[in-house]
């Protein structure tokens, strides 16, 4: 899929106020910090379509970005630590959970994965949580270009072992690097087949 257009369209919390269900949309979300908005700025090829920062929960509502006039890419708040109070994460909680139950047109969520951490308590919950719901997921590990592609592996098993505790089958998984631009057209044609095959 070759992105020609990318443009910010909305951004708020009122899942009410979106835009209407009358495009595909592809959301990203992941634990704070997991290097969200970077991996939304590689797959666009926009420098800073998605503001990053260095504070862990910077992303505080949901942000609609048109892509080729054709679907929506959904960036998400983010789950799990954030400095940020008890009150603002149950809020977000909540417009989380309204997001995924009210969007017909959602065809994928991408669940971001920090490859250099075991897997995490967060992230398996949140996943099965999103399988319980009937919400079509896809995992991306993030940040691989900061370890060996043995550690990659590891974390992947580790993870993959524990999903299928649950699991029957395993969505699709990604490996990706921001910095390196690793996965991009993968991801991309994933969306790409999404997309015909909904036509």
């Amino acid at each position: 899929m070759d992105i020609r257009q990318a443009e910010f369209v909305v951004s708020n919390t009122d899942v009410s106020k979106c835009p209407q269900t009358d495009k595909p949309e592809f959301a990203f979300i992941g634990r704070s910090n997991v290097g969200k908005s970077s991996l939304i700025n590689m797959l666009t090829a926009r420098k800073d379509l998605a503001k990053t920062s260095s504070t862990p929960g910077k992303t505080q509502t949901i942000n609609h970005f048109l892509i080729n006039k054709a679907w929506y890419l959904v960036d998400l708040p983010g789950y799990g630590y954030a400095q940020v109070s008890k009150t603002n994460r149950e809020s977000w909680s909540s417009m989380i959970d309204q997001y995924f139950k009210l969007r017909d047109n959602l065809y994928c969520t991408f669940i971001l994965i920090d490859s250099r951490l075991e897997p995490q308590a967060s992230d398996i919950n949140f996943i099965n949580r999103l399988g319980k719901m009937g919400i079509p997921i896809a995992l991306a590990f993030t940040k691989t270009d900061k370890m060996k592609q043995s550690e990659q592996a590891k974390t992947r098993n580790q993870l993959e072992k524990e999903l299928l505790k649950t699991w029957e089958e395993l969505p699709p998984i990604f490996v990706t690097s921001a910095e390196k631009k690793t996965g991009r057209n993968p991801m991309l044609d994933f969306i790409e087949t999404a997309l015909d095959a909904k036509r």
